[in-house]
């Protein structure tokens, strides 16, 4: 699983090959990503936000379980 830092990184990365019109880039792994359209940069994106916005959210609820046996 990769960190939000990491996650941070590919989303810059995205965004510059978005604003700069190249469809395809390689990641600080050697792996190179081409892709279609603009619009699937855009989708890659969201996708990236998404998951940077679930993992900072984090588990603050608190849950309480309280049983009896009925009596």
């Amino acid at each position: 699983m990769a960190t939000v830092t990491r996650l941070r990184e590919y989303r810059e990365q995205l965004q510059d090959a978005r604003f700069s019109g190249v469809r395809s880039f390689t990641d600080s792994n050697g792996e190179s990503v081409t892709y279609r359209s603009q619009a699937e940069i855009e989708r890659a994106i969201a996708a990236i936000d998404s998951e940077i916005a679930i993992m900072q959210r984090g588990r603050n609820a608190l849950i309480r379980l309280q049983t009896s046996k009925g009596l």
